[in-house]
């Protein structure tokens, strides 16, 4: 009776163990946004749009990105083709609950515009990425609940869902898959206001790059216009020494 016992309680103990070893959905996500990114990053980006009728177009972008501690700074600069050649876009994420700062500057209009919060739900520069998606949406900003465990692709993935705290937000909840063994995202999916699935975030390649996991090839699937934006990154440099001084109005004006 005594062994008996005994082995009960083990047992419950091991339960106990693993309810409280079990990460919640918030965690988890807090682990993805967390991963180390460097103090800075440079990388030429190729954009392929392939509308429904198999059609494509193919962008070539530079990019750099900066922390600055209590701000990361993003600025993007379109090289190819020529009729989005100077065209350039920065982001300016801040820690806390502030809102991302993004301007966008058209060679055509000569001017930089600051896009507003009642544009961030528009396509930027006709892919399937909103300027929102292009910032950094706050870890509180959503509940994230863990939904379940399943294996993507031989990875051992978290299935977390995230309702926006916002009921005015552009997307009603994203479902997200996030490796175990590395916290990097390998699935996220986007609903809109009426709760039908909009688009498909698949990430196709992950690389470690100088001691920091880089996705390198993404693509994001529109699944009510069928239409698709394929990203490929090359020449990823990390921590090389970006100024401060490239992240400026006059910066994208001027361009690389």
């Amino acid at each position: 009776m005594k062994n008996l016992t005994a082995i009960a309680m083990a047992i419950l103990m091991i339960a106990g163990i693993s309810a409280e070893a079990q990460m919640s959905g918030r965690q988890i996500v807090e682990k993805a946004y967390n991963l180390p990114q460097g103090k800075d990053k440079t990388s030429t980006l190729t954009m392929t749009l392939t509308n429904k009728s198999g059609q494509t177009r193919v962008r070539k972008i530079k990019q750099f990105t900066k922390d600055f501690g209590n701000v990361e700074k993003k600025i993007m600069f379109f090289i190819a083709p020529a009729d989005v050649k100077n065209t350039s876009f920065m982001n300016w994420s801040y820690d806390g609950d502030k809102a991302d700062d993004q301007w966008i500057y058209l060679p055509a209009l000569k001017r930089v515009k600051r896009i507003s919060s009642d544009s961030r739900s528009d396509y930027f520069m006709g892919s399937d990425f909103t300027y929102d998606d292009l910032g950094d949406r706050k870890l509180d900003a959503d509940t994230h609940k863990l939904l379940r465990e399943e294996t993507v692709e031989g990875k051992d993935c978290y299935v977390v869902q995230s309702i926006p705290k916002d009921e005015d937000y552009m997307y009603s909840k994203t479902i997200t898959w996030i490796r175990k063994d590395n916290f990097v995202g390998v699935k996220k999916e986007f609903y809109d206001e009426d709760g039908e699935l909009l688009k498909i975030l698949h990430i196709k390649k992950v690389e470690k790059i100088s001691g920091f996991w880089v996705i390198t090839h993404s693509e994001m699937d529109n699944v009510q216009k069928n239409h698709k934006t394929e990203i490929q990154l090359s020449n990823v440099k990390i921590n090389s020494g970006v100024p401060a001084s490239k992240f400026s109005e006059r910066m994208m004006m001027r361009g690389i």
